[in-house]
């Protein structure tokens, strides 16, 4: 595709690129005041900078002319000007920083907060890593051409018709010439704003899966380190590596291209204007302090349309960051409502529910009645439907046809949805303990729990005689996915997180796997006596838990069967 084609791609793209523009303005309006006090600021200097332009020439004429009498001080003002410059540019480059944190927070924020009440399945299909780069590389992009290079768009285009003027009343001849160099830049940039953008998408997927890589094998280590992949990792990491370097070569050497033809561009308009200037002296037409400000305004004039033109590929960048977080800002909320149903003996209903991931059917037709106040093991060969069944019962997914109803004993109903989730608590399986103190993960189960609580929770789980043999107790703390503790103590501390809410549906998948047939036996005692006893789905393979169950569902051939 030839750079005419690319330029006509982007045409067509316009309304998307509006699109995402009206989004930018909509996420920058709490921060609007902040961003046109740093405009009025930035003009000021710019005020400021072109008055010392013409005191410049006042001191240079003065000093020719051997008129003495304001010369020391002009330049005395000429030098306070320099100072001023400074402190404007330090309270700028501050003021710029911390507004440029805060709104880098503030869509992170937004985002995360969209990820969070998003559903669970339409989140699932995006890899982690490039969620990691949506966040951060991504958003901070976003807040960059936000805090900085839109006002400086609009700083540069005042701060041009300004100098231009300027240099109008000197020399409407160079003035002219100056601005004619804009439809330069203007041209180059829309030819290859196209390309930009397409190479900027680029830059950022093979960061994700960059990303991606990096924190995939380092969270399975175990795996790598097993089956003696170390040096495969190595090479791996270093072929994304490749590809980004690829991609990132490429957008620069792009960029680079366009700023060599616009810099040739104003070098050539300075050589004329510095060659006007010096037939103008020698016909003495103009002052040598006029030739300096000739000088200095046709760089102020050619300045910002450079800046200008070298905004395009940042303004492209921009838009594609833009909408990457777009595209997540779209996926489809859950559902919040728990108000037609009091949290308390909890039955479940589920009537002719089928699922699929894909167009192949796991559940088909399944139908269950699980009354308050029992315990239902649900068994089957692995990969059968079993944590696909709990996942559509928390509405973590939606089931393709078919009704699930939570009821209570008082004749309330409430089809599910996620608001129900605060009536329920669940174990999934494998270790989803996170770092930080044992406290802090239990309470993650009910934030307030209190001290008596937790101890009255761990003892009836058979976790409180080894938590008080570690070091700190329940304030030790513990790595990622529960670092320092083997893998029966985290499942353990897993269930004390679920049984802390006190909720009136509990939901343990495999939650005893790791456990030895003794402390099994005293957790699943301990949850026995629990009260106000819960209605629990337990998922297992063991037969030793059935003893604790009032029944037995099958799930084979898609379908589930009470036994």
């Amino acid at each position: 595709m030839g750079k005419i084609e690319k330029a006509k791609a982007l045409w067509k793209d316009r309304d998307n690129q509006m699109r995402y523009m009206r989004w930018l303005l909509l996420y920058s309006k709490p921060y609007l005041g902040r961003i046109i006090f740093m405009m009025l600021f930035s003009l000021l200097g710019t005020g400021i900078s072109l008055l010392m332009t013409l005191i410049s020439k006042r001191i240079i004429d003065d000093a020719i002319a051997g008129t003495d009498n304001m010369l020391i001080m002009l330049i005395v003002i000429y030098f306070a000007m320099i100072v001023l410059m400074q402190v404007f540019d330090v309270i700028w480059v501050m003021v710029k920083t911390m507004l440029n944190e805060k709104f880098t927070f503030g869509i992170r924020k937004q985002v995360y907060d969209k990820i969070l009440a998003s559903k669970w399945l339409d989140v699932q299909k995006y890899h982690t890593g490039d969620l990691m780069t949506r966040l951060t590389s991504d958003a901070g992009n976003i807040a960059d051409g936000i805090i900085t290079t839109l006002p400086s768009i609009v700083t540069l285009i005042i701060e041009l018709l300004l100098v231009f003027f300027t240099l109008f009343y000197y020399s409407p001849l160079l003035a002219l010439f100056s601005l004619f160099i804009a439809p330069v830049a203007a041209v180059v940039s829309w030819l290859l704003g196209g390309k930009m953008k397409k190479l900027q998408v680029k830059v950022q997927e093979s960061e994700a899966a960059y990303r991606s890589f990096l924190q995939e094998s380092i969270a399975n280590l175990l795996i790598m380190k097993s089956f003696t992949n170390e040096e495969y990792a190595s090479d791996r990491l270093v072929g994304l590596r490749e590809d980004r370097f690829y991609w990132v070569y490429k957008r620069t050497k792009l960029s680079m291209v366009s700023s060599t033809i616009m810099s040739m561009t104003f070098q050539l308009g300075y050589i004329v204007a510095f060659t006007v200037g010096a037939f103008q002296i020698a016909a003495k037409v103009i002052t040598y302090g006029t030739m300096s400000v000739f000088l200095t305004l046709v760089n102020r004039v050619q300045s910002p349309i450079m800046q200008l033109a070298q905004h395009i590929p940042k303004i492209v960048s921009i838009l594609a960051s833009a909408g990457r977080v777009m595209e997540l800002q779209n996926i489809e909320e859950e559902e919040y409502t728990a108000e037609n149903i009091t949290a308390e003996n909890i039955g479940i209903k589920v009537e002719h529910v089928s699922f699929g991931y894909t167009d192949e059917p796991v559940l088909v037709d399944v139908n269950l009645d699980i009354k308050p106040g029992e315990t239902v093991a649900v068994v089957g060969e692995s990969g059968i439907g079993k944590t696909t069944l709990i996942r559509l019962i928390m509405s973590f997914m939606d089931a393709d046809e078919g009704k699930i109803t939570f009821y209570n004993s008082a004749g309330e109903s409430e089809t599910a949805n996620a608001g129900c989730r605060q009536f329920m608590s669940y174990v999934p399986q494998g270790n989803t303990l996170i770092s930080g103190t044992i406290r802090e993960n239990i309470r993650m189960g009910r934030l307030d729990a209190t001290e008596e609580e937790m101890i009255e929770i761990l003892k009836l789980v058979a976790a409180y005689d080894f938590i008080m043999k570690l070091p700190k107790g329940l304030d030790t703390v513990i790595g990622e996915k529960g670092h320092g503790l083997s893998e029966g103590q985290s499942q353990r501390i897993a269930i004390a997180r679920a049984l802390i809410r006190r909720a009136p549906f509990l939901i343990l998948d495999e939650a005893t796997s790791a456990l030895d047939e003794a402390t099994e036996l005293a957790v699943l005692e301990g949850i026995a006596k629990f009260e106000p006893k819960p209605t629990c789905m337990v998922i297992t393979h063991r037969k030793s838990v059935l003893k604790y169950c009032d029944k037995e569902i099958m799930i084979e051939n898609k379908k589930a069967t009470e036994i």
